[in-house]
């Protein structure tokens, strides 16, 4: 399944921004844009054919991800903590179009 992706790599400097946003499979997610996300300040946004957002950013000082479906109306998001594992998981299982009930365990969290 393809889906269209937007990241920033601190590290290269690459990036590529959401009305940019560039065509991939979840196998390219996967295996060359999740491994990239090594700096606190890296981000990678997927978005599904219905134009929903799964965000991903690495946390500060830590080995854990934020997942997040953001809610820009509400200022908000529903997301949480994972490891790598089960961020892989979950790309490697991603459905068509991303909802609260495709990841278990979101909470809501205002901005």
């Amino acid at each position: 399944m393809h889906y269209r992706v937007y990241y920033l790599f601190e590290r290269s400097g690459e990036s590529v921004s959401s009305a940019s946003a560039l065509e991939v499979s979840s196998r390219e997610i996967r295996e060359q844009l999740l491994p990239r996300l090594q700096h606190e300040d890296d981000y990678l946004g997927i978005i599904d054919h219905a134009e929903n957002t799964l965000q991903i950013l690495r946390e500060p000082g830590s080995i854990r991800y934020w997942v997040e479906l953001p809610i820009d109306a509400a200022k908000a998001s529903y997301g949480r903590h994972m490891d790598f594992e089960e961020v892989d998981q979950l790309i490697r299982e991603l459905p068509s179009v991303f909802d609260r009930e495709a990841i278990p365990g979101l909470e809501y969290r205002p901005w």
